[in-house]
């Protein structure tokens, strides 16, 4: 196993997942549940899954498109729903004015 890579996907997931809305609902279920370890082992069962299903529909497009291609459509990506999260903020913060 490559003890580098395992530790780098646990730090980007974990970082990740901190202040998710995922991680809210797990708040306010463990909370209100007479069974917080029932929503525990939930809410670990579905990002196991989750991270599953990615990984594996990672790898399989990577059979097809090259990882330089793949890493340039997820910048894409991710810039634009940060520049998507900035704008419908910044129309907001006007309206607000």
């Amino acid at each position: 196993m490559d003890w580098q890579l395992f530790g780098l996907s646990f730090i980007t997931v974990f970082l990740a997942e901190i202040g998710d809305k995922s991680q809210l609902a797990a708040i306010a279920l463990g909370g209100s549940s007479k069974s917080p370890r029932a929503v525990f082992f939930g809410s670990i069962a579905a990002l196991i899954l989750a991270s599953f299903i990615g990984v594996i529909a990672g790898g399989s497009i990577a059979q097809f498109l090259p990882a330089r291609i793949l890493k340039a459509i997820a910048a894409i990506g991710f810039a634009s729903i940060a520049l998507k999260l900035l704008w419908t903020n910044s129309e907001e913060s006007e309206s607000n004015s």
